[in-house]
Parts: C-alpha cells; structure tokens; sequence
C-alpha cells in the first residue's frame, strides 16, 4: 500500500528553512511506516492474543454507518488533497494539517485527561485568587488597621497584577514554552502566597499579594494554550469547555473554606503583640494548595511538542509525541500499536533568536542583559504582530468581546454582594432604636449596646465595664464622673458631647472617635494599641454562600455549552450567551430583596458562562502556534482592565440607582454578542 503522505512537503520562497526527522524511506515530509515493524514475541497483548483482527467486524457496519477510523481517513485524504491541488500552499498550513494527522493516530485518552487534571488545578488556582482578598478583607482590615483607601487598593492590585501576569507570561510562553512559563508562574504564586499569610503590615502584604497576583495571572492564558495543542480537531471545544468548569471549582473551593476556617478565630496563634496569626492567614495558606497541586503536577508533564516544531526541536518532538501515542493506546488495551510516524518536516529557525554570546566575550551579567533585552523585544514585536494584516481584524473584533463580556462580568459580580450588603445595612438601619433626652445616674451598663442612637442625654456618675458597643453614636450628650473601662467598639463615636471628670481606660476610643466634643478633667488610661478582631463574628455567612451559590449555578451552563460547543457552533453559543445575559440583566429592576438578587445572580453566571466557554476557544483556534498564548495573554489582560473599571464604576452607583449598572451592562453585553456574531466559524478550523 502506497504511503499517502510519502509525498508531502514544504514550499519554501527564502529557501530550504525547514529540516527533516529521522532518515530513510525517501520521504521528503514526514511519514507514516507502510507496515508496523517485526514485534518482540513479548509485545502481543494477551487480551488479543490468538484473535485475527481481519475477522472482527465493526458493529456499525450493518447499519452502514462508517467506522471512525474510515471517517478520519476520508478527512485526512480530503487534506491532502486540498493540499496537494493548491499551487503555493503556505507552510504554516501543511505543518498545521501534518501535525492534526498525528494528534488523530495518538488518540484522545490517558494522556490527555492526566493533562486536563493538572492543568486544571492551575485554572482552579486563578479562580480561587480572585476570591482571596474579598474574603479576608474583613478580617484583615481589623488585624493589618486598614483604611477604606488601604481596602479599595488591596482589592484594585488583585486584578492589577493579575493582568500584568497575564500580558508577561502569555508573552514569554510563545517563546520560552508553555510548561516551563507556567511552572515558573505558578511558584511565584505559591512563593509569594506563602509569604502573604505571615505579613504583618499592610505594606509587605500588599507587596506580596501583588507578586502573588502576577504569577498567577499567566495560568489562563498558558493553561488553554497547552492543553489545545495536545488535542485533536473534533475533541477541541467540548474538551477546553470542560476545562473551563475548573474556575467555577475554584469559586466552590475558596468560598467553602473561607466559610469553614475564617470564621474560627481560634485557629490561629500570636507571639506577643507584634505576630498574630490569625484565622484569615490559615485561609490564605489553604487557597494556595490548588497552584501547589497543579506545579507538583506539571514537573512529570512535558513540553507542548507543537511548540517544539515551532522553534525546530523536532527530535524532542517527536519523543513527546510517541509518549502520548503509546500512553493513550496502552490504557486503551493495545500496547502492540505502534507510532508509526517516521519523519516530521517542521522549521528551522532561519536564526537562532536569542543571540548567543561567546563564553570569553562580557560578563555573565551582560550575557543575561543582552538575552533579556532581544527576549523583550521579540515579546513585544509578537504583540505588534496581533495587528498585522492577516489578524487585525480578528484580534479586534475578539479585544471588542472580551472587554464587552469582562465589565459587565466583573461590574455585576461586585454590583451583587454589594448590593446585598446594602440591603442588609437598610434593613438594620431600619431597625434603629433612638433614645432623646434619657438622665441615667449611679448605673452600672454590664450589657452590650447596639445599634444606638442617644441624643441630647445625661449619665452621670454611670459605669461602662466589660462591654460592646456595636453601631452607637452619642450625640448632645453629658457625661460626668463616668468610668469607661474594656471597652470594644465598631461604628460607635462621641458627636458635640461634653465629657467631665470620666476616665476610660483599656477601651479602643481613641481620639477620633470624639468629634466635636469639650473634654474636661478627661483620663485616658491604657488604650488598647492597634487593631484588634472583634470577639463578634463579623463575617457575615450569607458573603460566602453567595459566592459559594453564583459559582455553582456554572455548572449547568458548563455542562450544556461543553456538550453543544461543537453541534451549536462557537459563534451561536458566545452571541447568544451574550445577547440573553443581556436580557437577564433587565429583570435586576425587579430586585427589591436579597432573595432575589441571589436568584438573579445565580441565573446571570449560569447563562454566561456559556459564553465565556466559546470566548476562550475561540481564542485558541483564530491564532496561529507562534502567537496563540501572546495573543490569549493581551487578550486576557485587557480583561482584568474591563474588570478593574467595570468593578469600579458598577460598586459607585450601589445605593445611588439601579438604572445605570444595568444599562451599562445591557449595552456592553448587546454590542459584545452582536460582535461575536460576525467572527469566523472554526469548528472545523485545524491549529495553525
């Protein structure tokens, strides 16, 4: 039988760049063996022993349904055909089409779904760390004595760094590796992660959280990169659809344990008043065990061998390419198939592109300068590439959906909680309890004060000992030989009081917590230094079970986008995703309850997050090899800005109106899905 890609090669204008694997047979590309090579006695399987593989008959073939195997080669030949009839075939395209041959004779199995759980764990670990801050904050605001500007930039470096990682790392993969980039990016993470928990002032955590937040920001552009170039053409979307359901574990991970470990204050210890440990930093350590998993993971996976090809390292290509082939087939109970592919035609670099400096010549210090300026530079020239003319429009159109979806993504999953919370602070306020002209004398409070509002009282020779004072303000008001002794408070101030002959001592008043009063013969004795977590539990159950119920309600979404991605099309699922989200948000003007705008919430991720599943294979499929992850990175960080400003300017308008949230989010998620339904179909597109 005559070898059908015997014949296959590269056209070249600029001259022979491109080498050959292995040697032999005359093949000018690479090719398959006509015949499997004479086996070891010992390489027979025992389950096929003594069975004629000619006298089984595929079970479909008395319905006439074609084998799979007869499918695939139908669609190769047809390749090759097409191939074989164009006049000037591009390069990139054979190698494109040679390459989906190989991936079909590997087989989807073992291997890949080893890969998709590894790599999976790196997706769970981006998911968990956009969750981290918002968790701890109110915990951490009271140990680290954060201001409200200290908490909104602690929440802004979250996604700040996550998009410089994601522009670095999706950069430095299409020339570095991907496996080498996302095992470096993910030890920064757990590196600086680690360090965060034990920080204790605001700037060294912040420092961290932001060295945290740059290596983690590189797994989503590098993770979907990696993983589709070890899959085959019609397992592509369903496959990196599943993939994606890994984020919304992430969601269900870090909200179960914030749940579970934030809230027991006693997991913790201190050494003295300069170290505390308190529950929030076990919660930190916790959250990092998904990126930990995932590196362990990584070091037994290999490289991307597409990426190999690229920059011309075909023997270590075709080694991983074997390993996949004999893994899948093994598992599969055929260890006697053999990977028959002989030869792999793939580029050389016309030049090597990091410029090799002879051992006698400068410094080891200047050898690595010159190597990280020309790696710098052929970053940021693969970055201009995006806007070339073969890609502009693609890269547009696809800058145009991402940043659609993210704001009004990202506005809505702060404008929900925040909202909430508002609710939650209405309906207190509400419940107010206002006491006008009381005269208290010679007694003795040995009971917690709440939500309290004492205008224009008298308290007189009156004891304040061992008590809270939660949400109380004191206004008008007299205060004369009084004691004020271990006091705790939250939200309680001294407004235009007169306060005489009244000690406080070992209480957290401080000075600020008088305003506008005439202090006479006042002591202050032994005030409590720092920030302190309050005895109270302050974090509020129902933050974590929201978060907990918008991650689940993915799934659904997940599920029937991963199975419907090929049959539907990319293109019909991110519009139509788009264009209902849409709808959905309309229904928010009828969110008067918390009820509600957690079943509101739960319906928006759900239908969603189909549209971020067709986003991000998209993504894949439009760019070719050698700027697939430069192009997902640039992609990706413009995301964490839409997010950054949609997060921003969604939370400002939170007890002012509902209107413009929504509308801003109905116009952003239309004009994404009306874009996304002019992008190519690329079901049937194979990886260039």
């Amino acid at each position: 039988m005559a070898d059908p890609y015997q014949n296959n090669y590269y056209h070249q204008g600029r001259g022979d760049a491109y080498g050959t694997y292995g040697e032999g047979g005359g093949h000018d590309g690479y090719g398959y063996q006509a015949d499997y090579p004479a086996q070891e006695e010992d390489a027979a399987s025992d389950v096929t022993e003594g069975h004629d593989e000619e006298d089984q008959m595929y079970e479909g073939e008395y319905q006439g349904i074609p084998h799979p195997d007869e499918m695939k080669a139908t669609q190769r030949a047809a390749r090759t055909k097409s191939r074989d009839g164009a006049s000037a075939a591009s390069e990139l395209q054979e190698l494109s089409e040679q390459y989906e041959d190989i991936m079909e004779d590997c087989g989807h199995g073992k291997f890949q779904w080893t890969l998709f759980m590894v790599l999976g764990l790196a997706l769970m670990a981006d998911g968990v760390e956009c969750f981290v801050v918002a968790f701890v904050l109110p915990s951490a605001e009271k140990d680290l004595c954060l201001s409200n500007a200290e908490k909104g930039m602690l929440g802004l470096v979250v996604f700040l760094s996550m998009m410089v990682g994601a522009f670095l790392w999706g950069g430095l993969a299409d020339k570095l590796g991907r496996r080498k980039c996302l095992i470096v990016a993910l030890a920064i993470n757990c590196v600086f992660a680690f360090l965060s928990s034990f920080a204790q002032g605001y700037g060294f955590f912040l420092f961290f959280r932001l060295l945290s937040g740059i290596g983690i920001g590189g797994t989503v552009p590098i993770v979907y990169t990696y993983f589709a170039e070890f899959l085959q053409m019609d397992k592509r979307g369903e496959h990196l659809s599943w993939l994606c359901m890994f984020w919304m574990m992430g969601g269900i991970y870090a909200s179960f344990t914030a749940w579970g470990i934030i809230p027991r204050y006693g997991w913790g210890f201190s050494m003295g008043t300069e170290f505390q440990f308190h529950s929030w930093r076990v919660f930190v350590l916790v959250a990092a065990l998904p990126a930990i998993a995932s590196l362990v993971g990584l070091t037994f996976m290999p490289e991307s061998p597409r990426f190999l090809l690229e920059n011309a390292k075909h023997d270590e290509a075709w080694m991983i390419l074997k390993q996949v082939h004999d893994t899948n087939w093994r598992a599969k109970g055929q260890p006697e198939k053999v990977f028959t592919v002989t030869h792999i035609k793939a580029p050389k670099t016309a030049e090597d592109e990091f410029i090799e400096i002879q051992a006698a010549t400068g410094t080891p210090v200047q050898r690595w300068a010159v190597r990280s300026l020309t790696l710098c530079k052929l970053v940021l020239k693969n970055v201009a590439s995006l806007l070339s003319v073969e890609l502009r429009f693609a890269t547009l159109f696809m800058a145009i959906i991402w940043f659609c979806m993210a704001f009004s993504y990202y506005g809505l999953s702060v404008w929900f909680p925040d909202m909430i919370k508002h609710l939650q602070y209405e309906e207190y306020e509400a419940k107010v309890k206002v006491f006008h002209k009381e005269r208290v004398e010679n007694f003795h409070f040995n009971f917690s004060l709440e939500n309290q509002i004492h205008k224009e009282g008298e308290y007189i020779r009156d004891k304040f000992i061992n008590i809270e004072m939660i949400s109380v303000k004191f206004e008008d008001s007299l205060f004369e030989d009084c004691r004020f002794e271990n006091i705790r408070s939250t939200d309680t101030i001294f407004e235009n009081c007169t306060i005489r002959s009244t000690v406080f001592s070992n209480t957290d008043l401080w000075e600020e917590r008088f305003i506008d009063c005439k202090m006479e013969n006042t002591t202050f004795e032994h005030n409590k230094h720092g920030c302190h977590l309050d005895i109270v539990e302050e974090n509020d159950v129902l933050i974590y079970l929201v978060s907990f119920l918008g991650s689940l309600a993915v799934l659904p979404g997940n599920i029937i986008s991963a199975l419907f991605m090929e049959k539907i099309g990319r293109v019909k699922i991110i519009g139509g995703s788009m264009l209902i989200s849409a709808g959905c948000t309309f229904l928010l003007f009828l969110s008067f309850s918390q009820s509600a705008i957690i079943a509101l919430q739960c319906l928006f991720c759900g239908v969603s997050v189909a549209a971020w599943n067709g986003i991000e294979v998209v993504t894949v499929e439009l760019y070719p090899a050698s700027k697939r992850a430069t192009a997902f990175g640039v992609l990706n960080a413009l995301c964490k800005l839409a997010a950054i400003l949609g997060s921003s300017i969604f939370a400002s308008f939170v007890g002012i109106t509902k209107a413009i949230p929504i509308l801003l989010s109905f116009g952003a998620l239309v004009g994404g899905g009306l874009v996304a339904l002019r992008l190519p179909d690329t079901r049937e597109k194979i990886l260039l």
